[in-house]
This record gives C-alpha cells, sequence and structure tokens, in this order.
C-alpha cells in the first residue's frame, strides 16, 4: 500500500461529508418541497440517494473513533466507497453517460490517488464496468448507443486516472522519505538517549570486546580508574581496572573478574579493591555479565557495573568497631554480675532462703542470656569484617563428632528427646562403607577449628532441641571423596519455604508464635555460616512445615595422605 500525509485524508473526507450533507439537503428539498418534484427526478435524487448521502453522515460521526481502530488510511477508503456509491446513484438516476455528475466525478478521480496506484485503477475499473452495463442495457432495449459521451467519459477518467498518478506520486516519495527520516532521526535519538543514560547512571560502566578491549566506558568509570575515556578505549581492562583482593591481595591475570566473565560466560558478583591509574585505591563491588546478541549463541563481550563502595565499607568498620568495642566492655560489667550471682547461689558462701533464691536463679539467667548476646554480637561483627580468630588443624570428624554428640544428649534429654548419632549413613539409611558383611567406618578427615566447628554444631542442635517438643534428634556424618557432609534432623515444626532464604540473615527470625516464646538473638545461624565459610564449606537447611528441619554441612574432604602430610607440619609447627 501506498501513504500520503495524513492531512489529505483528513481533506477528502471533509470533502467527501460536505458534499454528503449538500446531497443530503438537495434530495430532502427535492422529495418535501411542493413543486421541486420534477428537479429532484432530473438531478437523480431520489429516496437512494437520501438514505446513501445519510449513511454517509453517520459514518462521518463515527471516522475519528474508526481511525483510533483501523488506522486513518482505512477509514477514509470507507468514505471514498460510501460517495462513489453515492455519485454513481446520482449518475445513473440523471442522464447516464450524459450526467453532469461527470463533472464531480472527474475531481474523485484526480482526489483517489492518496489511496494508491491500486486505488486509482480500481476507479477507473468501476466506471469502464457501469460503461458496459448502460451500453449493453441500451442494445438490448434496441435504444441507440451513444458512443461520443461514452469516450469521453471512460477518455475523461483515464486522463484524470493519469494525472492522479502523476501529482500523488511525488506524495507517496515524500512519505517514504519522511519515514526514512524519521526512522534515521529515532534511530539517532536512540543512540543519544543511551549515550545520556550511560553517562547519567552513577555507577561506573565499562564494556568489553571478546578480546578484552574496552569498548565503551562512561565518566564514573573513567574517574574510578583515573583514565581518560579517549585514552581507555582499545586498551586492555586489565591494565586500567588494575584489582585486588579486598584485604590488598594481588590477582592472577585468569582471576580477573573480566577474564572469567569472558571465560566462563556466566555473570558474577564479586567485592575487590580497584586501583587507579594515579595509585588511589578504592573498594568496588562489580556485577559483570556477559553480552549476548540474540540472534548469536556466544557471547559478543562483557559489560560490568561499578559501583564505589569505599564510604559505605568504612562505615560498616566503624559501625563493627563500636558494636565490638561496646560488647567487649559490657561482657566485663556482666560477668562480675554474673559471678557475684554464682557466689550468691552458692551455699558454702551464703544462706539465703527459698524466694530469693528463686530470684536470683532468674536475675543468672538473664545475665547468661544477656552475655551470649553480648559474645554474639561480638563474634558476628568480627565474622563481618574477616576479624574471627581460626586456628585450623587436621580433625577426623568420626572421633570428633562422638565426642560432641555425647556432651550434647544432655540436653536433649533434660527436654525428654532422643538423640542418635551414626557415621557412614546417609539419610535414606543406605551405608557408605561396606566390607565383608560389616559395616566400616570411614576416616573422615577435615581442616576446621575445632573449637569454631564445635559453636557451629552446638548452636544447630541447641536450636533443634529447641524447637522440637517431642519426638528425636538425629546427628548423622558421612561423605565421598571430595566432601564430608554432616547433618542435623528434627522432629520440629518446620521452618515455612517464604522464611527458609533468609534463615542466615543477621538478626533474621522466623515470625511464628514458637520464636517468639522462645529467645534468641538471630544471630546464631548467621554466625554458623561465616564460621563455615572460612573452610570453604557450604551449610543450608531443607525444612516442611509439620515435617521437621535438616541442616547440612558440607566441609572438604581431605585424603589420608593430605591429613597426615598436614598433621606432620602442625607437628613441626606447633605454634602455626
Amino acid at each position: 500500500m501506498q501513504f500520503v500525509n495524513d492531512k489529505w485524508y483528513t481533506l477528502y473526507h471533509r470533502l467527501a461529508t460536505g458534499v454528503a450533507l449538500l446531497v443530503a439537503l438537495a434530495t430532502g428539498v427535492a422529495l418535501f418541497v411542493p413543486g421541486m418534484q420534477d428537479i429532484g427526478r432530473q438531478w437523480g435524487l431520489t429516496y437512494v440517494t437520501l438514505i446513501l448521502a445519510f449513511f454517509q453522515l453517520v459514518y462521518a460521526f463515527f471516522y475519528k473513533s474508526q481511525i483510533a481502530k483501523q488506522g486513518v488510511w482505512t477509514t477514509t477508503l470507507g468514505t471514498s466507497l460510501l460517495q462513489a456509491t453515492t455519485l454513481v446513484t446520482l449518475i445513473h438516476g440523471s442522464g447516464k453517460l450524459d450526467s453532469w455528475y461527470f463533472v464531480y466525478w472527474m475531481i474523485v478521480v484526480l482526489l483517489s490517488g492518496v489511496f494508491g496506484t491500486y486505488a486509482v485503477a480500481g476507479v477507473f475499473f468501476m466506471i469502464t464496468i457501469y460503461y458496459v452495463s448502460v451500453v449493453t442495457d441500451q442494445i438490448t432495449q434496441s435504444m441507440p448507443v451513444n458512443v461520443r459521451s461514452g469516450v469521453i467519459v471512460l477518455g475523461g477518467t483515464l486522463l484524470a486516472a493519469i494525472i492522479s498518478h502523476f501529482i500523488w506520486r511525488n506524495q507517496y516519495k515524500k512519505q517514504e522519505s519522511q519515514k526514512l527520516a524519521q526512522l534515521s532521526g529515532m534511530l539517532a535519538n536512540k543512540d543519544q538517549q543511551a549515550e545520556i543514560l550511560i553517562e547519567s547512571i552513577a555507577d561506573g560502566i565499562v564494556l568489553i570486546n571478546t578480546e578484552g578491549k574496552i569498548s565503551l566506558m562512561n565518566t564514573t568509570a573513567a574517574l574510578m580508574s583515573e583514565w581518560p575515556v579517549d585514552e581507555a578505549l582499545g586498551i586492555d581492562v586489565q591494565l586500567v581496572m588494575k584489582m585486588k583482593t579486598e584485604d590488598g591481595q594481588d590477582i592472577t591475570p585468569a582471576e580477573h573478574p573480566f577474564a572469567k566473565a569472558l571465560i566462563n560466560k556466566e555473570k558474577m558478583e564479586q567485592t575487590l579493591k580497584l586501583i587507579g591509574r594515579n595509585g588511589k585505591e578504592r573498594v568496588v563491588s562489580l556485577v559483570v555479565s556477559p553480552v549476548v546478541v540474540p540472534s548469536k549463541k556466544d557471547s559478543v563481550g562483557v559489560v560490568a557495573v561499578v559501583r564505589d563502595i569505599s564510604v559505605s565499607r568504612a562505615e560498616e568498620g566503624r559501625r563493627a568497631d563500636f558494636v565490638s568495642t561496646a560488647s567487649h566492655e559490657m561482657r566485663t560489667p556482666v560477668a562480675a554480675i554474673e559471678g557475684y550471682l554464682q557466689l550468691a547461689l552458692n551455699e558454702k558462701v551464703a544462706q539465703v532462703d527459698f524466694k530469693a533464691r528463686n530470684y536470683l536463679e532468674k536475675a543468672l539467667d538473664s545475665t547468661h542470656h544477656l552475655g551470649q548476646l553480648f559474645q554474639d554480637l561480638l563474634t558476628s561483627a568480627k565474622a563481618e569484617d574477616g576479624r574471627l580468630v581460626s586456628h585450623p588443624t587436621v580433625v577426623e570428624m568420626g572421633a570428633y563428632m562422638e565426642e560432641i554428640s555425647d556432651s550434647l544428649k544432655f540436653s536433649a534429654d533434660k527436654k525428654g528427646l532422643f538423640m542418635d548419632y551414626t557415621v557412614g549413613v546417609s539419610q535414606d539409611g543406605s551405608n557408605s562403607a561396606v566390607g565383608g558383611g560389616k559395616v566400616i567406618k570411614p576416616l573422615y578427615y577435615v581442616h576446621v577449628d575445632p573449637d569454631r566447628l564445635r559453636e557451629v554444631v552446638t548452636n544447630l542442635s541447641d536450636n533443634a532441641v529447641k524447637y522440637t517438643d517431642a519426638g528425636k534428634i538425629s546427628i548423622a556424618l558421612t561423605g565421598n571423596n571430595d566432601v564430608v557432609q554432616l547433618y542435623i534432623k528434627d522432629t520440629g515444626p518446620g521452618i515455612p519455604a517464604n522464611d527458609v532464604p533468609h534463615l542466615f540473615q543477621k538478626f533474621y527470625r522466623v515470625d511464628s508464635s514458637a520464636t517468639r516464646t522462645i529467645g534468641g538473638t538471630g544471630l546464631g545461624l548467621f554466625i554458623c555460616q561465616k564460621i563455615i565459610e572460612l573452610y570453604n564449606g557450604r551449610i543450608w537447611v531443607e525444612s516442611a512445615v509439620g515435617q521437621g528441619s535438616t541442616f547440612y554441612i558440607n566441609l572438604p574432604r581431605l585424603s589420608s595422605q593430605k591429613a597426615a602430610e598436614l598433621q606432620a607440619q602442625e607437628a613441626a609447627n606447633p605454634l602455626g
């Protein structure tokens, strides 16, 4: 289809509507005013033309609403078809080929070019069919054929059609050129908008190609790296974006986040130190993602969002120092209060009546809880900023867990719960090592700080006991060649699915009647996760409401040879 500017369709519609209104008024006068009937018949003004003109006026009333649905070209074409039908009716009723309405018909043909070349050809085809039907009717009725009028009508229509084509052809070209210009403008605007958006982002944006060269960098990234944008473009990204670990350790080229993202073709997030061209260091958070074109499978580069978090890191450090200092200072008077309360409850030191003893025991419990809160705050602050003290050594988990489980059974027995401990058995009950009809307990070596790991196991076991009213607590140890797995399973109320992803967040507690009645700081699982991560391990939970919970710990397993080598090193250097 061919289109012209919308204003021409609007003008065409207004002209056609004006003519329809004029025809309706003239037909009304001819039909209903006495003495005008003869003039009406002479000009073909009949009830049919009145109805057609009325329909055209009704259509005009809904013109704008139809444009929104069908478009201006289609809607105006409807106006043209109604007008052509009315006009042919007038021609047929007012002298046929000798009708004066053919003058307006030529105007319609000239204007029909707004709908394209095919519309012009359609108008000529329409009048040709009408001419054939009139001549056929004249021949059938043995009437003389007016060849002269026919030639004038057909020739005039053909001439008007040719003129219409040449007039509107230029408008088609202008319209197409206008669309191309608009498209070019849109593309230019989009490029400009993209540039404005990238420059307006407060974070640094760096785009590299598959060769590791910088293709795009915004001003923020240039300020962070201390490289001007025009100098950084085309340079290897590892020269411009020099990185170190957060604690200042160098990273190898293969460990550089851009290199890893190019190789692995996966999104990665990391917090590192960015070393500027002039030596200024700042802590940055990076989100590096491969750039993938939808039509291609392979990535065409990597884009990184770099955020300067130096200020927030400094604030976190000051906050952690305050919490650490306050917790440490508060522990001293709390420990003194706890000590004096214990002395007051000691029958060899003081004599108190039953009622006073009850008060003192409650005070001692509250003081112990307060001391544990300060200890948790201190530990969590150290865990966050990497100051958590750890002295890893080779630990054989079978014997280690057997010793711990014996001490943990006391709290379970006190609540009337059964606790069992198994080695080498997975959750489905299958033995992980069997030979000669006997279960062989494998040796599970890991490299951890036994005191830190005890904190984790004790915390998980205490939680299981606290939240389980009846049933049992199962502690099991299993593994394979690469991993040692420990799990603690309870028969408690379970954890809602929407709470599970947040359990290891700081101060997070499941909102339920059980958690409101059972005390806690919301720091225990956070600390457990930080401790396990010290040893490249993983901790997670699987739970369902009404079915209990199972907390898993995976730790890297040492081979017997590796364990022996580390034990020899520890023996040779007992101070670490």
